[in-house]
């Protein structure tokens, strides 16, 4: 189950900075070999042990990867905290809904490829299923802010 949250609420339990939370917090935490494949898949970036990443660009840190490497790591790491996802692209956003029981906060629809058999619960409340659950929710949660002036 995905859990989305759609109200931004300001919370210890909440990252809504992810390049500074994961600059601080995540980026000194082990990576595992999930990790490490993940980083290589968005970001084309091979992680090396002394934290700097090797691109076709160059060398770099890890503070240097997307935001959306930084998001998904957040997730991966801190699976207890809700995560904005707002800055993350499709290709960040499709691997997201494969995961399961993880919490994000995004306050507006995005198009990417959503699994058929996502489960995806909006609020604490709704639960719907796949693309057309998450697409069908959208729409009448924009004609309840159209209906109450938001």
């Amino acid at each position: 189950m995905i859990d989305i949250y759609t109200e931004k609420i300001d919370s210890k339990d909440w990252i809504l900075q992810n390049d500074l939370y994961f600059n601080l917090n995540t980026s000194n935490e082990e990576m595992s070999q999930k990790e490490v494949d993940l980083i290589r898949q968005i970001d084309g970036a091979k992680l090396k042990p002394d934290k700097h990443i090797e691109t076709k660009y160059g060398i770099g840190t890890i503070h240097n990867l997307s935001s959306g490497c930084k998001t998904l790591l957040n997730i991966v790491k801190h699976s207890d905290k809700v995560v904005n996802v707002e800055e993350c692209g499709p290709n960040v956003l499709k691997i997201i809904f494969t995961m399961d029981n993880i919490k994000i906060y995004m306050s507006r629809p995005t198009l990417f490829d959503i699994p058929d058999d996502a489960e995806i619960r909006f609020n604490d409340s709704d639960v719907v299923v796949g693309r057309k659950g998450y697409n069908a929710w959208w729409s009448k949660e924009y004609e309840r802010r159209e209906a109450d002036d938001l």
